[in-house]
Protein backbone atom coordinates (compact mmCIF):
# COMPACT_ATOMS: atom_id res chain seq x y z
CA UNK A 1 0.00 0.00 0.00
CA UNK A 2 1.02 3.27 -0.36
CA UNK A 3 2.30 5.19 2.30
CA UNK A 4 2.61 9.00 0.93
CA UNK A 5 0.44 11.02 -0.54
CA UNK A 6 2.17 11.35 -4.12
CA UNK A 7 1.69 7.98 -4.47
CA UNK A 8 -1.93 8.02 -2.88
CA UNK A 9 -2.21 10.51 -5.90
CA UNK A 10 -0.90 8.66 -8.66
CA UNK A 11 -2.63 5.56 -7.59
CA UNK A 12 -6.08 7.56 -8.38
CA UNK A 13 -4.73 8.89 -11.41
CA UNK A 14 -3.30 6.05 -12.69
CA UNK A 15 -7.26 4.07 -12.39
CA UNK A 16 -8.27 6.90 -13.64
CA UNK A 17 -6.66 6.69 -16.92
CA UNK A 18 -6.41 2.67 -17.19
CA UNK A 19 -10.46 3.25 -17.10
CA UNK A 20 -10.47 5.86 -20.12
CA UNK A 21 -8.39 3.92 -22.40
CA UNK A 22 -10.45 0.39 -21.36
CA UNK A 23 -13.51 2.16 -22.27
CA UNK A 24 -12.09 3.83 -25.57
CA UNK A 25 -10.19 0.78 -26.46
CA UNK A 26 -13.50 -1.46 -25.91
CA UNK A 27 -15.33 1.11 -28.01
CA UNK A 28 -12.84 0.61 -30.92
CA UNK A 29 -13.36 -2.82 -30.73
CA UNK A 30 -17.47 -1.94 -31.12
CA UNK A 31 -16.80 -0.45 -34.51
CA UNK A 32 -14.46 -2.90 -35.38
CA UNK A 33 -17.01 -5.68 -34.74
CA UNK A 34 -20.20 -3.55 -36.52
CA UNK A 35 -17.69 -2.87 -39.55
CA UNK A 36 -16.95 -6.79 -39.80
CA UNK A 37 -20.62 -7.70 -39.64
CA UNK A 38 -21.16 -4.92 -42.51
CA UNK A 39 -18.63 -6.69 -44.89
CA UNK A 40 -20.05 -9.97 -44.07
CA UNK A 41 -23.71 -8.95 -44.93
CA UNK A 42 -22.01 -6.82 -47.95
CA UNK A 43 -23.55 -3.38 -46.95
CA UNK A 44 -21.20 -1.54 -48.74
CA UNK A 45 -22.52 1.70 -47.31
CA UNK A 46 -22.92 0.88 -43.76
CA UNK A 47 -19.13 -0.55 -44.45
CA UNK A 48 -17.92 2.52 -45.44
CA UNK A 49 -18.84 4.63 -42.49
CA UNK A 50 -18.13 2.14 -40.01
CA UNK A 51 -14.54 2.15 -41.52
CA UNK A 52 -14.74 5.41 -41.34
CA UNK A 53 -15.88 6.00 -37.73
CA UNK A 54 -13.03 3.47 -36.90
CA UNK A 55 -10.46 5.10 -38.53
CA UNK A 56 -11.22 7.95 -36.64
CA UNK A 57 -10.99 6.26 -33.57
CA UNK A 58 -7.96 4.78 -34.25
CA UNK A 59 -6.14 7.48 -35.45
CA UNK A 60 -7.03 9.29 -31.87
CA UNK A 61 -6.27 6.28 -29.78
CA UNK A 62 -3.01 6.04 -31.72
CA UNK A 63 -2.61 10.04 -31.07
CA UNK A 64 -2.86 9.72 -27.65
CA UNK A 65 -1.16 6.51 -26.88
CA UNK A 66 -3.67 4.53 -26.08
CA UNK A 67 -2.81 1.62 -28.61
CA UNK A 68 0.25 1.80 -30.63
CA UNK A 69 0.43 4.09 -34.05
CA UNK A 70 1.72 1.04 -36.21
CA UNK A 71 -1.15 -1.45 -34.73
CA UNK A 72 -3.29 1.48 -35.34
CA UNK A 73 -2.13 1.52 -39.09
CA UNK A 74 -1.98 -2.37 -39.46
CA UNK A 75 -5.73 -2.47 -38.30
CA UNK A 76 -6.82 0.32 -40.89
CA UNK A 77 -4.56 -1.16 -43.65
CA UNK A 78 -6.72 -4.68 -42.83
CA UNK A 79 -9.76 -3.04 -42.95
CA UNK A 80 -9.48 -1.07 -45.88
CA UNK A 81 -8.36 -4.35 -47.71
CA UNK A 82 -11.22 -5.85 -46.51
CA UNK A 83 -13.87 -2.93 -48.00
CA UNK A 84 -11.73 -3.15 -51.44
CA UNK A 85 -12.22 -6.70 -51.82
CA UNK A 86 -15.90 -6.14 -51.52
CA UNK A 87 -16.18 -3.36 -53.50
CA UNK A 88 -14.17 -5.24 -56.11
Amino acid sequence: MANTAQALKRIRQTNKARAQNASQRSTIRTVMKKFLKAIEAKDIATAEQEFSTAASLLDRAAQKHIIHKNKASRLKSRMHAKKKALVA
